[in-house]
């Protein structure tokens, strides 16, 4: 038997790689198997998880670790063992919620185990257990989902850390949605080292203040700190994007498809926006100033532009998004390409397949079980004659490469810009060989119209934090108009 780190298996697995890496790709594992912690920050679509596997395969090659742990999203457990079995030799043991097949994983020598993210923490005293009795090495996938430090998963995860032998998260949105998301992730890898320790301040610090509109000195100053949390993680965090140069992608076309309301739903979002009016500006100006309380608000507008239904059951005509929809998606399938049409409500999933169902269209979504889900992505990705998918972000937005469509149309959107970034790549990936094309479908003087301001504002301090562009760029393309827009809508 070989020997290798604390224990021995009768038969080592090969641990050579199928098939070669981009440049970029061994850069990066370079970067990270020097390192005790690492961040894989590349954008979504260039291949983390090839990245990730070959970083495995380097450490239990050089012996470093006995066992690589990985944890993902319960959604993305198959995909990771599809992966698995096309970039290696590898076979993971699959941790699960059966806690008596769990002990079998925890008792056996295995150089790989796979599980995600609710298993962790419901076994996390067999977990430190089994982490003191080997080396082990941990990548946790999709990282943005600790991204708040108060939860209770997030602070699990905070007591596992110092545990493992080798740390690295990866995720290609670590911003997810406000700058300060990053620090719980950086925070497991470090203790603190790079971000402070004092994450009421970190977040003070890097959230956006509304003021800063009227006061150019303040803005500059929080372009500033934004750029200087990048500076902060240039050392324990690896980041390409598509735009680097180093790599070829099909260029992804964005369509903006402005949509007429029909006169019931627009008279019901009218009345919708008055109440909310009322509670939200007064004298043109706005009484709530915390954006998050705003956000929850305009969520019931959001759902009576995309399908007042969800709002009123009474309501059983076609909304005006839908003939547009309609259009769209004959003219796509017409040409024998595929669509996936993301909806952010499980409901308006469940009749947007049903309408198109002639096409072939099946759900995903978060009420379906994970069995469901697996059978939908393969059926998608598998028959022709499937050629439309109606997913949820929530169930679909990570991990998932899709590539067999080249058209994804956002029949509605809330304010999440990690939802709108990783769903919108699920088809723009390095395998994609086609043009892509993203739609945006846009009640016209709708809430709609803010959701697209907020999203690039969003985008624009993520990429500042991230390094994807520079303190002059942001400036130069930030407009800060966020109560602006949301004044006229609810005007």
């Amino acid at each position: 038997m070989a020997e290798q780190g604390g224990f021995t298996l009768r038969q080592e697995p090969r641990l050579d790689a199928k098939h070669l890496a981009f440049a970029y790709q061994d850069e990066a594992v370079q970067f990270v198997v020097e390192r005790t912690y690492s961040a894989i920050f590349h954008e979504q679509g260039l291949g983390k998880t090839k990245i990730a596997i070959d970083v495995m395969l380097t450490w239990l090659r050089e012996k470093s670790v006995d066992t690589v742990l990985v944890i993902t999203k319960k959604s993305l457990i198959a995909n990771w063992t599809r992966e698995f079995g096309s970039h290696s030799h590898l076979t993971p043991l699959v941790l699960s919620e059966d806690s008596a097949r769990n002990y079998y994983v925890f008792t056996t020598p295995a150089r790989v185990v796979l599980c995600h993210y609710e298993v962790a923490r419901k076994e996390e005293r067999r977990f430190t257990a089994w982490l003191g009795s080997r080396r082990v090495a941990v990548i946790i996938d999709e990282a943005a989902k600790l991204k708040n430090p108060e939860a209770e998963l997030t602070k699990t995860f905070f007591r596992l850390s110092s545990l493992f032998s080798k740390r690295v998260i990866m995720t290609g949105t670590p911003v997810a949605n406000r700058p300060y998301d990053v620090w719980a992730q950086v925070y497991f890898l470090d203790g603190g080292k790079a971000l402070g320790t004092d994450f009421p301040t970190f977040k003070e610090s890097a959230d956006f203040d509304p003021d800063h509109a009227r006061d150019p000195d303040g803005f500059r100053a929080y372009q500033g700190r934004l750029s200087a949390i990048n500076d902060r993680l240039a050392s324990l965090s690896v980041r390409e994007t598509k735009n680097g140069g180093r790599i070829s992608l099909p260029s992804k076309e964005f369509v903006r498809v402005e949509c007429d309301w029909e006169p019931g739903q627009l008279e019901l979002y009218r009345q919708v926006r008055e109440e909310l009016s009322a509670t939200v500006v007064r004298g043109g100006q706005l009484i709530e100033e915390d954006q998050e309380s705003v956000l929850k608000r305009l969520l019931r507008l959001v759902q009576i532009a995309s399908n007042p239904r969800m709002v009123d059951e009474r309501y059983n005509i076609e909304p005006g998004k839908f003939s547009k929809l309609y259009e769209l998606v004959s003219d796509i399938t017409a040409k024998g390409e595929k669509a996936i049409v993301w909806t952010s409500f499980n409901e308006n999933c469940e009749w947007l397949t049903k309408k198109l169902s002639s096409f072939g269209a099946h759900a995903l979504n978060g009420r379906m079980p994970m069995e469901r889900r697996n059978a939908v992505v393969k059926w998608f990705l598998e028959n022709e004659a499937d050629q439309v998918l109606v997913a949820t972000p929530g169930a679909a937005k990570e991990g998932l490469t899709l590539t067999v469509a080249n058209h994804v149309i956002f029949y509605d959107r809330t304010y999440s810009l990690d939802d709108y970034l990783q769903a919108q790549d699920r088809i723009h990936r390095v395998s994609q060989t086609r043009t892509c094309f993203v739609y945006n479908l846009i009640m016209i003087d709708s809430v709609d119209e803010w959701v697209d301001v907020l999203i690039e504002e969003k985008r624009l301090a993520a990429q500042l934090t991230q390094g994807d562009i520079t303190v002059d760029e942001y400036s130069a393309k930030a407009t800060l108009s966020f109560f602006e827009v949301l004044r006229k809508i609810l005007g």
